[in-house]
């Protein structure tokens, strides 16, 4: 049995980061609490809970006063910070580079667009941490639209800036873009950022080229992953063969059948250890 792991897959540079800084807190604290899931993968939660990081919501942040609380890479609205500041509240920022450059850059437009009487529209998926991160840059003025569908919220007599929530599929962000212009009146100025993380948009070519080598595609990511869901539609798209797992509990042994080779890959939210534990059970079963 061939059995490889796809080396491009895994996680991406903001949550390596939000990671790293919480194992480095927790080497010297009994205690982390983190807002929110750090990373959406069930399992790499319970490994950092058992070294003492407690994910909290929103509502139990704002009980907090006198501790210490990681931001994790989707980035948090101003509200979170000056609760901090008031409640000596030490925060850890994680926030990725990639979503706090946009963050700056939609408080930017907001502040422009607001003297113009314009709109500020984000594509983006609705309760999303990113999404109310960005939102919260506007006084939570910002239209938030997930599909065509939503476009009707934007007032096409008045000027338009579009961005988009860093994890988006870029196909959908021009079909979003594409209708807007087509629909905005004459003469409106309309401004469109693709703000999309290349980290996660790259992936897909390569995973395309993975995924189509092998009998069995094994993708493993957790079941809050929005990117993880993504993903795995591009490996289905090229290799029918491909099933999505959360670990080594929901491997069917009957997928194995006249299986000669196996591809292992994940979302950007999958940890590297996970897809080799898949892979060493794999080896062992079937090799």
């Amino acid at each position: 049995m061939i059995v490889e792991i796809d080396r491009g897959s895994g996680f991406c540079f903001g949550v390596i980061n939000a990671i790293k800084a919480a194992e480095k807190e927790l080497q010297h604290e009994d205690k982390l609490y983190c807002l929110g899931d750090i990373v959406h993968n069930g399992k790499e939660v319970e490994r950092l809970e058992n070294m003492g990081l407690k994910s909290i919501t929103k509502e139990e942040y704002f009980t907090l006063s006198n501790c210490k609380v990681l931001i994790r890479a989707h980035g948090e609205p101003p509200e979170t910070y000056e609760y901090a500041e008031k409640n000596n509240i030490e925060l850890i920022d994680a926030t990725c580079p990639v979503v706090l450059t946009l963050q700056e850059k939609v408080k930017g437009s907001y502040l422009q667009n607001k003297a113009q009487e314009g709109q500020l529209v984000i594509f983006g998926k609705k309760g999303h941490a990113e999404i109310i991160g960005l939102d919260g840059q506007t006084n939570n003025n910002a239209i938030v639209v997930e599909s065509v569908a939503d476009i009707d919220k934007v007032d096409m007599s008045r000027p338009i800036s579009l961005y988009s929530q860093t994890t988006k599929r870029i196909e959908d962000f021009h079909q979003i873009a594409e209708t807007v212009k087509s629909r905005v009146q004459p003469g409106v100025p309309i401004q469109i950022k693709d703000t999309i993380c290349r980290q996660v948009s790259n992936r897909v070519p390569n995973l395309k080229k993975f995924a189509v080598k092998y009998d069995l595609v094994l993708f493993i990511a957790g079941v809050k992953s929005s990117n993880g869901k993504y993903l795995y539609t591009i490996c289905e798209e090229v290799n029918p063969n491909s099933k999505k797992i959360t670990g080594l509990e929901e491997i069917d042994r009957d997928w194995f059948q006249g299986v000669n080779s196996v591809g292992i890959c994940g979302a950007t939210s999958t940890p590297n250890w996970l897809m080799e534990d898949v892979a060493a059970w794999v080896q062992e079963n079937f090799g």
